[in-house]
């Protein structure tokens, strides 16, 4: 949550090294898609139009960390489905997933109270932000009139719209927005619907990885790997050991 495709920097030179084409996506509300709120279904869109870009039938695997960890394995439980009943060319692609820092079911009440609890968050902050501004525009305005009296009307607008202009970082909303749409969807359930191998991998210091052993069980197919010294963002913690991971998961997902 709150960051972008960068982080898969150093994962996307080691699969392009070995000769695989890959993306990194960003999620809405994340990178290159700040405007967008975050929903599975806008996951699921933007995930879709990367597996369009590589071409008709190929086989994709989708790696994913945390929140993209969770949405990878509901997207997984939904091809699968789609599958099923014999949607067109998107569905039945997957080739596995490799889940990390998401072995813990976000279905229940701690999900929920966490969500609640970062709304009132929100809520707290967006009343400070609108304190913010309206004291920015009441500063611009001034700085502004002064301007005009002294004929610098347009540096006086610059430093006006400098002020409250700046850059987008994603805040807290997208914290809520994603834990009410993991509220109540298991993760596990989705593991066990999906018909593909699934990879977890976490670090060994890693506080979502409490369910780890019962994310195993359910998948059909899988491995769990512990990356020793490692902490939550595990890819960015330890990217060598991780990409070795990630190639032994790849040369697995080719053989199924």
């Amino acid at each position: 949550m709150r960051t972008s495709s960068a982080i898969w920097d150093r994962q996307l030179e080691h699969v392009h090294a070995a000769g695989y084409r890959a993306l990194a996506v960003d999620l809405p509300g994340h990178g290159s898609r700040p405007d967008e709120r975050f929903s599975l279904p806008g996951a699921f869109a933007a995930i879709d139009e990367a597996i369009e870009s590589f071409g008709p039938d190929v086989p994709v695997a989708l790696v994913g960390l945390s929140l993209g960890g969770y949405t990878a394995l509901a997207y997984a439980a939904r091809d699968a489905s789609r599958a099923i009943a014999g949607a067109p060319h998107r569905a039945g692609r997957l080739a596995g997933v490799l889940a990390a820092g998401c072995s813990s079911d976000p279905k229940g009440k701690p999900v929920a109270l966490f969500r609640d609890i970062a709304q009132v968050t929100v809520e707290g902050m967006d009343g400070a932000r609108r304190a913010a501004r309206g004291a920015s525009t009441r500063w611009r305005a001034a700085v502004a009139g002064r301007g005009a009296r002294s004929g610098g009307g347009d540096v006086a607008a610059l430093l006006g719209g400098t002020a409250v202009a700046g850059p987008f970082r994603p805040g807290w909303q997208v914290v809520t927005d994603a834990l009410t749409h993991l509220a109540g969807h298991s993760s596990v359930a989705d593991i066990r619907a999906a018909r593909v191998p699934v990879w977890l991998v976490n670090g060994s210091r890693d506080h979502l990885r409490l369910q780890e052993h019962r994310h195993l069980a359910a998948a059909y197919q899988g491995a769990l790997v512990v990356v020793p010294g490692a902490g939550h963002d595990v890819n960015t913690d330890a990217p060598e050991a991780f990409n070795r991971v990630l190639t032994r998961a790849l040369h697995d997902f080719a053989r199924s």
